[in-house]
Parts: structure tokens; C-alpha cells; sequence
């Protein structure tokens, strides 16, 4: 089952970008549905091989579960001609409960967000690391037992490597050979964001023990070197917008006009490090920005569901760099 599943994802997926979605917000709290549909169908228009929906990007683990549940709908609407559409399942721990219960209830929320997105049509889950389960005693147990769980629903698997400091969980080499020999695991998204050697070493275990598993790179701050790592496929938040020149970037690569990608390369990492710097927990709304800059949706839908923002300064650099690099005007 596992080199079946695994060859149907890498088909679709291979050479292929796909955005980490960001959801349009009002400054009141709200979902802004005519920028929700403004951006799907923009986004729809561009040669992304599908997107990712309910990452962090989209505050998956904190919008309300109707608004999950409307933002995911569109965009099955939208990419209804066999593109893939990647959930990302997990939960966020309520520390506020006693241990037993916090866990609990962080299986509960967890599977409730999986019936939610096999119910909205994903094609594949996106696992968010069971952080309710970081440091345990028994973490690398409870976080083999925890995909396991989520392996149950027949679904393919991506895997998500998460450095620690952005809510994810170091895997250790044992662990990680247990995660990549489940039968459902088709792929496996590596975001270290600083971690060259991390990122080389997940690449060899791959290599060495399954090589039929599409290796994803996550590393908005180095795509194209990790496309010369080996990451057959691109799953990014920086993705979401300015998202032409990044495909196109990955084309080049791909096929093989190496001239081109150098050159696109060094302009996708020049806007990374605008979009993609320190205090980074702000990539989503310099996101949402570039979206605004780029014309697809209104300044009034570029709020951050977590309160985010950004001052005059930084918006007027989002929009300068790409004007820059050229690139506004286009899909």
C-alpha cells in the first residue's frame, strides 16, 4: 500500500509549489469572504500544483471551526480539477486543564479537525507535531502512537518536521525512521528555517530507507538550495503570494534551465528575507500585505486572526521590494 500511495502523491505533487494559505480577516474578527473568494480564484489562475489549507499560515489550529470549515470548502471548489488539497490536522494544548484531561481533549479536538477536513474533501493531511506531547517521558511514544491514529483514516500522510521554536518537536533519528515507514506517510515536509544540516540529514535518512517518500521543502529562507538538497516539491507560506515567480522559479529547476533558476532563485530569496524576517511570527500578515500590494485583495482584509500587525514602514518595504523584483502585474 505504501509505494501505491506514495507514487499517486508524487505524481501530483512533484516539481510542484504549494502555498500555505493565509485567511483573510476584518478588523472586527471576521472572515472576509469577498477576499477569501477573490484570493481563490486568483490563486486557482497560477500553475501551483494545489494548496495548503489550515497550516499556520491560515491560523489553522486557532480560526473557528466555521470558518475552517468555509475556507476549506472554497478551495476544493477551486482546485475541483484534481489538484491537491493538503489539511493540516492537529491541536493546540489548552494548558489551562489538568495534564489528563489537556491531552484528552487535544485527541479529541485533533480528531474532530480530521473528520472536518475528510468531510470538506482533503486530499491529504498535513500533521501538526503533537505538541501537547513535547519533553514527555513518553513522547516518542505518544508521537508515533499519535500519527498512527491519524493513519486510521486511510488518508495520505505528510509529515511535518517543525523546528522547535515555531511550536514543532526535534524528532530524533529513531523516532523518524519509525514515522517514515508508516504505510500512509507519502511525504514529508521539512521547515528547520536555519537548520542547513537538519534538513541534509532528513534528506540522507530518506535516501537510505524509504526513497519512494517525496521529501517537501518547508524552508521559505533557502527554497532553492533545498531544491539541490533534493526536495521534490515545495510546501511554503511565502508561496502564498507573489506565487507566479516562485512556480516559475521551481520550473526552471525542474526542468533542468538551470541559467533561469539561478536567477529567479536569488530574487525569491531577496523577498524571503523581507517577508520572512525576525520578528517571524509576522510572515503572516507581511503575507496578507503582499497580497494587498499584489492587487488581489483590499487593505481592509490584510488583519492577522492572532492580532498581529505591521507599521507603515514595513508594508511600504513589502511593496517596494516587489516592485522591485518586477513582479507586480502579474498572476
Amino acid at each position: 500500500m505504501a509505494s501505491f500511495l506514495r507514487q499517486q502523491f508524487r505524481d501530483k505533487a512533484f516539481g510542484k509549489v504549494f502555498p500555505a494559505v493565509p485567511t483573510p480577516w476584518t478588523s472586527a474578527g471576521l472572515l472576509h469572504e469577498e477576499a477569501q473568494e477573490k484570493y481563490v480564484r486568483h490563486l486557482a489562475a497560477t500553475g501551483v500544483g494545489g494548496a495548503a489549507v489550515w497550516a499556520h499560515t491560515g491560523r489553522g489550529l486557532h480560526i473557528p471551526r466555521e470558518v475552517r470549515l468555509k475556507t476549506m470548502r472554497s478551495w476544493r471548489r477551486a482546485f475541483s480539477d484534481g489538484r491537491l488539497l493538503i489539511a493540516g490536522v492537529g491541536a493546540y494544548p489548552d494548558r489551562s486543564l489538568s495534564d489528563g484531561a489537556m491531552k484528552a481533549k487535544f485527541l479529541d479536538d485533533t480528531r474532530q479537525m480530521a473528520d472536518d477536513a475528510v468531510s470538506c474533501g482533503a486530499d491529504a493531511f498535513l500533521i501538526y507535531a503533537p505538541i501537547a506531547w513535547r519533553d514527555a517521558p513518553d513522547q516518542d511514544e505518544m508521537v508515533y502512537s499519535y500519527h498512527k491514529m491519524l493513519a486510521e483514516y486511510g488518508k495520505p500522510l505528510v509529515l511535518f518536521y517543525l523546528y522547535r521554536e515555531a511550536g514543532g518537536i526535534s524528532y530524533s533519528p529513531e523516532l523518524l525512521s519509525k514515522l517514515l515507514a508508516i504505510p500512509q506517510a507519502v511525504a514529508i515536509k521539512v521547515a528547520t528555517l536555519d537548520s542547513v544540516t537538519t534538513f541534509q540529514d532528513v534528506e540522507a535518512a530518506i535516501r537510505r530507507e524509504q526513497p519512494d517518500l517525496t521529501l517537501i521543502t518547508g524552508e521559505d529562507r533557502m527554497v532553492g538550495y533545498t531544491y539541490m538538497c533534493g526536495a521534490g516539491a515545495a510546501l511554503i507560506g511565502m508561496g502564498s503570494a507573489c506565487t507566479t515567480p516562485q512556480v516559475e522559479m521551481t520550473d526552471a529547476w525542474f526542468k533542468g534551465d538551470y541559467a533561469k533558476f539561478v536567477k529567479e532563485s536569488a530574487k525569491v530569496d531577496a523577498y524571503s528575507m523581507v517577508t520572512f524576517a525576525k520578528p517571524l511570527d509576522r510572515y503572516i500578515i507581511r503575507m496578507l500585505w503582499s497580497l494587498v500590494a499584489e492587487g488581489v485583495i483590499p487593505e481592509e482584509a490584510a488583519n492577522d486572526p492572532m492580532g498581529c500587525s505591521l507599521g507603515k514602514g514595513e508594508i511600504g518595504l513589502i511593496k517596494s521590494t516587489i516592485e522591485s523584483m518586477g513582479w507586480l502585474g502579474r498572476k
